[in-house]
């Protein structure tokens, strides 16, 4: 039997927030030995990362490609620093292999490669994992396999007319194992999101998915969340979480753009000590 993270009823709330602190350690670490990264995006979604692969997820760490595991794509292919510490977290990757983190010839990319243990889809070009996430979850149907299909996609992904044109076509295939999880951060490369894309919530709504907004650096909320996105009802799921960019760390959550970071050698550990305190 493979070893997996079967999903509970009752969800250990203060072990996942522990773990969501552990991903954001390592992603603080990776960036670190660069002076650089999209660290704010990656301290922003630790806790979702957390809920999925220590609580939601079916999956077997020695077994990335076993068949019956739920599939998690993330879309957003530049948060590669957190999907590496989660991986090697739930033990898919070594922990020592994070250190490669953006070295040449290194599996941890700054963009995620489908080459690496753990990776569904390359996500650098972005707007197209949900039309990606569609067509596993057509495919297993047609394969009679009951795994799950979770896309991680941003706000600023929104604004792409790919997105949208995925958004209806789950609906239509009754695509009840889908579920969307939209980091809505409310940044994109140059500042502020461009286009006005609220009300969020509501126009997926509109689109036929079954929908819930939550605040996504709450692990409560987003467990809950998760738990209510298990019904096979018919209807896709989405989830929009309010995410705050530099989570954990109060001079990145201060920062005005966080969408790439740039950090001197002799504030890291400042930025490590930040993280130890009560702010997470």
């Amino acid at each position: 039997m493979a070893v997996r993270n079967t999903p509970v009823d009752d969800a250990p709330i203060g072990f996942l927030r522990d773990k969501a602190k552990q991903l954001r350690r390592h992603m603080l670490a990776m960036a670190s030995r660069l002076g650089q990264g999209y660290i704010g995006q990656g301290l922003g979604i630790a806790d979702l990362l957390a809920a999925l692969y220590f609580h939601e997820l079916r999956y077997d760490p020695a077994d990335p490609a076993w068949p019956e595991r739920d599939r998690f794509l993330l879309s957003t292919g530049h948060y590669s620093l957190a999907l590496w510490a989660a991986l090697a977290e739930a033990g898919v990757l070594p922990i020592e292999e994070l250190a490669t983190y953006g070295a040449d010839a290194s599996r941890l990319d700054m963009s995620t490669l489908d080459t690496t243990p753990g990776v569904e889809v390359i996500g650098g070009s972005l707007g197209h994992g949900l039309g990606q996430g569609i067509g596993m979850a057509l495919g297993l149907r047609l394969d009679g396999r009951p795994a799950r299909v979770f896309v991680e996609l941003s706000d600023g992904e929104m604004q792409e007319g790919a997105t949208w044109e995925a958004a209806m076509a789950a609906p239509h295939f009754r695509l009840d194992r889908l579920v969307a999880l939209i980091d809505c951060n409310g940044i994109q490369a140059d500042g502020a999101i461009v286009l006005d894309l609220e009300p969020v919530a509501e126009k997926w709504r509109a689109f036929g998915w079954e929908t819930a907004e939550i605040d996504g650096n709450r692990m409560d909320e987003i467990v809950n969340a998760l738990h209510g996105a298990r019904s096979a009802n018919g209807r896709p799921k989405a989830i929009v979480l309010r995410t705050l960019p530099g989570k954990g760390v109060p001079t990145l959550e201060r920062r005005e753009k966080a969408h790439f970071v740039r950090v001197e050698a002799d504030e890291w550990g400042a930025l490590a000590a930040e993280l130890e305190g009560d702010h997470v």
